[in-house]
């Protein structure tokens, strides 16, 4: 299982000052997201999550300079999240540099037509992202038949050729009974984003059978150490 740090851009900055060194005084905070990526790569991560912020608020990529500037000093896959609501924003992102795309659900449910044609462009690289809550699925505004379940969401949307998942909790523990059974019954890569701030969570989640797990500001603010993280989830 792969721990991937996350780096939320707003302004063209991090959102979270990152400062390892912080505890003892040490070496020099930064925002700058493309410092903070290498600074990860370094220390082993071999994927980068940016969370595009203003792009979420525009329904388009606003920081493409960010995404460009972050491709050009790591050699890992960048993966996108914000903004990316339909094939010319999956476009523009690869344009920039990502290689892989997160889309909200809100974006391909109950919208068949616009699935595929994501699907055409980004294949298996396009993710869809789903809060998997009980009482926030059963919220959303579906316009046909809304799905029983998070499993026969997930089972539709596979259905429909997607092939990964990132599960979000509302920044609660992720409930690994009800990911052990996604993972046994689909042969989609599951991946959550947050909630994660003890070492044996990991270890849980990658029981599990979940691919990586999505970490932000646990990771920029030293609440886990990626090196220990990483050892956890492998």
């Amino acid at each position: 299982m792969l721990v991937v740090p996350s780096i939320d851009v707003e302004g063209g900055r991090s959102r979270l000052v990152y400062w390892p060194g912080a505890s003892a005084g040490e070496g020099t905070p930064t925002d700058r997201p493309e410092r903070i990526a290498r600074a990860f790569v370094d220390l082993g991560a071999s994927l980068v999550h940016l969370v595009d912020l203003d792009g979420a608020r525009a329904g388009a990529p606003a920081n493409l300079d960010v995404i460009g500037r972050v491709a050009s000093e790591v050699a890992v896959p960048l993966q996108l999240a914000g903004g990316v609501d339909g094939p010319d924003q999956i476009r523009l992102a690869f344009a920039a540099g990502a290689t892989r795309v997160v889309m909200p659900l809100q974006a391909v449910a109950d919208h068949d037509d616009r699935l595929r044609a994501c699907l055409e462009v980004g294949g298996s690289w396009v993710a869809i992202g789903l809060d998997a809550r009980t009482e926030r699925l059963g919220e959303f505004p579906w316009r046909g038949e809304p799905p029983r379940s998070l499993d026969e969401l997930v089972g539709r949307l596979a259905g429909g050729g997607v092939e990964r998942f990132v599960l979000s909790h509302g920044g609660a523990a992720p409930d690994v009974e009800v990911l052990s059974r996604l993972v046994a019954r689909s042969d989609a890569d599951f991946l959550v984003a947050g909630g994660v701030t003890e070492l044996d969570e990991l270890v849980r989640l990658r029981d599990a059978g979940v691919s990586a797990v999505i970490l932000g500001q646990a990771l920029l603010s030293g609440q886990l150490d990626y090196r220990e993280a990483a050892a956890a989830a492998a």
